[in-house]
């Protein structure tokens, strides 16, 4: 999803949402803690983008994405004038 997005690439809202809740689902069978899924999908995002998810959203991204939120966002499409006005 992140190397998706870092090439440029629509990721559509489903893969996110699934990712989420397979994280949610790995907490609540005790397969991870939240610490450990977000040093990993931290690890996903610093092979995509070359730095770390505290590096784009701030040290307290968390308090913004609560867990089970992925930050994952495509870049804004160009937007062009459709009139001369």
């Amino acid at each position: 999803m992140f190397s998706a997005l870092a090439a440029g690439d629509d990721v559509p809202p489903g893969q996110r949402l699934r990712a989420e809740g397979m994280m949610e689902a790995a907490l609540l069978l005790d397969a991870a803690s939240v610490e450990e899924l977000d040093r990993a999908m931290d690890d996903c995002y610093r092979q995509a983008f070359g730095r770390g998810i505290d590096e784009d959203f701030g040290a307290d991204w968390r308090e913004f994405y609560p867990f089970p939120q992925v930050p994952a966002m495509g870049r804004r499409a160009p937007v062009y004038p459709s009139t001369r006005d």
